[in-house]
């Protein structure tokens, strides 16, 4: 999608780097340069420089700050564990909360005019869909060895002509829904909010959109963290 103004892009073409006018850079500079790599870096930026003011100084007594990491934290160490059991969720604890507050932040992020969400790349949700499918079969291959197709073969010996295609494209189904899902929603809100901002942005016309826009965020980053707990559980399961 081509914004009408994207603050970074402008302050690297002032600098002299090239930025490509397509989805994504011919040369190497070009790729490195492209708005849904510039903005994931300003994205990683901001969660690392928020964590390092409101938790550099850890404290028995929480201040606003803490609170709030504890909160989140918190919530999300429990739901993974209840989820996926204290094992799994203690070893991909990192892994998902990252993923999870890294989404959600570049979704919001969009809503800000001149900015835009890396999530309305392709290039990067089907990066982390990438991540958890590969993943997700790690998980299982550790856990049950070669007996870990098993999962691909139904319950009955008789059924498995049948059900064995159902369940590789199931599958392999998996890498489209789960990046595209995040993609089309986001990019859909950013393309709705463009249009609305250019024909009247003046009259606060996007306002509703926006407050949607937020909802929307929050969601699809619970969405995706929610089917990466469902595989990474699934994997580890037994098959019936």
């Amino acid at each position: 999608m081509e914004h009408p103004i994207l603050f970074i892009s402008i302050i690297l073409e002032k600098l002299g780097l090239p930025i490509p006018h397509g989805p994504v850079g011919h040369s190497f500079i070009e790729q490195l340069c492209a708005p849904y790599m510039t903005y994931t870096w300003l994205v990683m930026a901001f969660l690392f420089l928020v964590a390092k003011l409101t938790l550099g100084n850890l404290e028995m007594i929480p201040g606003k700050g803490q609170n709030f990491w504890e909160l989140v934290i918190g919530g999300m160490d429990d739901f993974f564990a209840d989820n996926m059991g204290r094992e799994m969720a203690d070893k991909f604890f990192p892994m998902i909360a990252t993923f999870a507050l890294y989404i959600a932040v570049a979704n919001l992020i969009g809503l800000i005019p001149g900015f835009m969400s890396p999530t309305s790349s392709i290039n990067t949700t089907l990066a982390l869909t990438l991540i958890v499918w590969v993943s997700h079969h790690i998980i299982g291959l550790k856990e049950h060895g070669l007996h870990y197709y098993k999962h691909f073969m139904g319950p009955v010996w008789w059924l498995v002509p049948l059900l064995l295609p159902i369940e590789l494209i199931s599958n392999l189904a998996r890498l489209l829904s789960l990046s595209i899902r995040l993609f089309g929603n986001i990019m859909a809100k950013e393309t709705l909010l463009a249009i609305l901002f250019m024909l009247a942005g003046a009259f606060f016309a996007p306002l509703p959109i926006m407050i949607l826009g937020v909802l929307v965020s929050i969601v699809q980053a619970m969405v995706f963290v929610l089917l990466t707990v469902v595989y990474f559980s699934q994997a580890k399961e037994h098959a019936h």
